[in-house]
């Protein structure tokens, strides 16, 4: 029998401590990859239990400007897969309780071959992945992949996926489902829907794994909010943004780490 996966040994921990995982999102390479390096560390310390990395692509799905505009700076620096996942190589030897997760997209996998790109995923530390472009018709042969390599396959849901389908979404993935909590793309909004409440309770009764939403989260009011109906909350925009603002270095990362903080702790204790 084999093993739990790092995520499952993450979410098992804080259900036993009663509460939902924080999960940033930062994106490889933007500014820089060594920033980046410095940003994980931030993050970490101020909280984090999960940390996902964007993988910069030219023509990105669901994400909004703010991701965008992100990945486009990281890859005229110079952010390239192989470069990415020999820097993150450092950043999960310095943190190896803590779960990674790549966000990539399916032709960045398929260009590069899948098992060799399963294979540079795992050399360089990561639990998991998120292929947000791969349907589940076309998923079985990759999720069988990245089980025999001990990745979790991380599938995504939106409101507007009907529930058989969410089922076989569910059935499909593993680690945790990613919830996302409205429709359009990536971007921190002011309010949060009030369906997405409802569409937990739904999903709840579909699958045990645990429910992490995303898109539009981006303040510790809304990160309380649904701190009774969730297993994680993930953060993207909000972070990334801090990025855009042009002052020295020590001073941005040093408010990455102090809002990540303060979503944390509207998470509980």
């Amino acid at each position: 029998m084999s093993s739990p996966s790092l995520l499952a040994t993450r979410f098992a921990a804080l259900r036993q401590a009663g509460r939902p995982a924080f999960i940033p999102f930062l994106t490889a390479g933007d500014p820089s990859l060594t920033a980046t390096g410095e940003l994980v560390d931030a993050v970490i310390q101020a909280g984090a239990d999960v940390v996902e990395i964007g993988f910069p692509y030219s023509d990105p799905l669901a994400d909004g400007p703010v991701i965008q505009a992100s990945y486009t700076r990281a890859l005229r620096a110079g952010c390239r897969l192989a470069s990415l996942l020999e820097a993150a190589r450092t950043w999960t030897a310095s943190h190896p309780e803590t779960p990674f997760v790549a966000m990539a997209a399916y032709s960045i996998a398929y260009r590069r071959g899948i098992d060799d790109f399963l294979a540079g995923l795992k050399e360089a530390g990561f639990a998991g992945l998120i292929l947000p472009d791969l349907p589940i018709e076309e998923a079985e042969a990759v999720r069988a992949a990245a089980t025999a390599r001990g990745l979790d396959l991380i599938q995504l849901v939106t409101p507007t996926t009907p529930l058989d389908r969410a089922r076989s979404v569910a059935e499909c993935g593993s680690g945790f489902l990613y919830v996302v909590s409205v429709t359009g793309v990536t971007g921190a909004r002011r309010e949060l829907p009030q369906e997405l409440i409802q569409q937990l309770e739904q999903l709840r009764g579909l699958t045990t794994l645990p429910l992490c939403v995303g898109f539009g989260i981006s303040a510790p009011d809304q990160a309380a909010l649904l701190r009774p109906h969730v297993d994680g909350v993930i953060v993207g925009s909000a972070l990334v943004r801090l990025l855009e603002q042009e002052r020295p270095w020590p001073a941005t990362v040093a408010e990455v780490r102090r809002h990540v903080a303060e979503l944390r702790a509207a998470l509980g204790p």
